[in-house]
């Protein structure tokens, strides 16, 4: 251990003697533990909702579909089997997604109609299995909606609806849009608002007649073995069928606004947050100022004993990096218990307020996840180290231009 090191050290035990300097000094190590404490925690929260909602999203979509460019597949049974000798892909289903008007006495709703299979569906997509009432079998003249849906429409399971497209018919009325009325099955939440306001299953025979689609289909869904491999097995997918005609869209391109929308909002807060420890870090600056002052009288006796001017300033810059190391490490070990206990911490503070951050009402999230990555973690420690490093230049600097001779004449 270096002389420079062991004064450094020992400077920082005096200074707990001295009453300003130390509460000084003590107000910029707490300062510096939480900020590091705080965006830690910040970003293992929304880690946590970021991968919630993802999970969320996600699982009530396909992991890629496969259409022709017009939106119409013909010969869908053939192209189904083909794209199920992908090694890969693990489930496809056949769908119909139109638009529609569902109403009822109670009022209109604009929808989204997917006309699917329920044994293929349920496996490509999840929302079936999140049946809030009722099944989702669906019976030939049953529609499937979300609990939003229900909720804004006034019904329950078993009451009846009118189904409204855009697709016109000639009956003996003249032109007309095609309707048809269907019993509402099964109301789904599937923890979107997107899916759970606006859309509705029924039965893909059901949609073939009502938008004159007979033996067609808008696509086909898939369900892959890799999530993160979807857009490359979709690619292989597209390119095996050997037609021009078709295309594919995996998840990351669906769902592409989302998920940019998510990661600026996760840097945007970082950034922010990352403002705090710049100012708890250069706290420091002015707390070595004033240590460099207080310990003039030190610093000519040692330059008087023959300790050059750089070995000072590695005395107060390794004084500094202590207090910054200090409490970066403390930061962190808080940081993460608090991120690891957040939700323990709400309840109790839910309970002690007796109101909820998050009620069920409003919003589809009612909780604090939290997902801490290592990466972020290390990011925040080596950024607020940085900040310290720099912090530490100036007042060391200053120590290493005291006037000796100016200083020894006070003294």
């Amino acid at each position: 251990m270096s002389i420079e090191f062991q004064i450094s050290s020992q400077y920082l035990r005096s200074n707990r003697k001295k009453g300003f300097v130390s509460f000084i000094s003590g107000v910029s190590m707490v300062g510096l533990i939480l900020a590091v404490m705080t965006l830690v925690t910040v970003l293992s929260v929304m880690n946590g909702f970021q991968k919630e909602l993802k999970e969320r999203v996600l699982s009530a979509i396909s992991h890629s579909y496969i259409t022709q460019y017009n939106g119409v597949v013909d010969d869908f049974l053939a192209l189904q089997e083909k794209i199920n000798q992908h090694p890969n892909v693990l489930f496809t289903s056949p769908y119909i997604e139109e638009y529609a008007l569902l109403s009822t006495t109670a009022g209109a709703q604009g929808i989204t109609v997917r006309g699917i299979l329920p044994k293929l569906e349920m496996k490509t997509s999840i929302i079936l299995s999140k049946m809030k009432s009722g099944n989702a079998a669906l019976a030939k003249s049953n529609i499937l909606i979300g609990t939003g849906l229900a909720e804004k429409l006034g019904v329950t399971i078993g009451e009846k609806v009118t189904l409204l497209t855009p697709t016109l018919a000639n009956n003996i009325l003249g032109v007309q849009p095609r309707f048809k009325r269907f019993t509402v099955g099964g109301i789904f939440d599937a923890g979107v608002a997107e899916y759970d306001n606006n859309l509705a299953f029924i039965q893909l025979a059901q949609a073939q007649k009502l938008y004159s689609m007979k033996g067609k289909v808008s696509g086909i869904r898939l369900r892959v073995d890799d999530l993160f491999q979807a857009k490359k097995i979709t690619a292989e997918v597209v390119d095996g069928l050997g037609n021009d005609e078709y295309f594919g869209m995996d998840w990351t391109q669906q769902k592409a606004n989302f998920i940019k929308a998510l990661n600026l909002e996760k840097q945007m807060i970082g950034i922010i947050l990352s403002l705090i420890i710049a100012v708890a870090a250069f706290n420091i600056v002015s707390m070595m100022v004033m240590v460099v002052g207080d310990k003039k009288a030190e610093i000519a006796i040692l330059r008087t004993i023959g300790m050059t001017p750089k070995r000072i300033v590695k005395i107060f810059f390794y004084q500094s990096l202590i207090i910054g190391i200090i409490g970066i490490i403390i930061g962190v070990i808080l940081g993460l218990l608090l991120a690891q206990n957040i939700e323990v911490i709400i309840q109790a503070i839910e309970s002690i307020l007796g109101f909820k951050f998050f009620p069920d009402d409003v919003f589809y999230i009612n909780r604090f996840p939290t997902d801490i990555q290592l990466k972020d973690v290390l990011q925040v420690g080596i950024g607020a180290f940085i900040l310290v490093v720099i912090a530490s230049i100036y007042p060391a600097k200053r120590a290493g231009k005291v006037e000796i001779a100016k200083v020894l004449n006070r003294e």
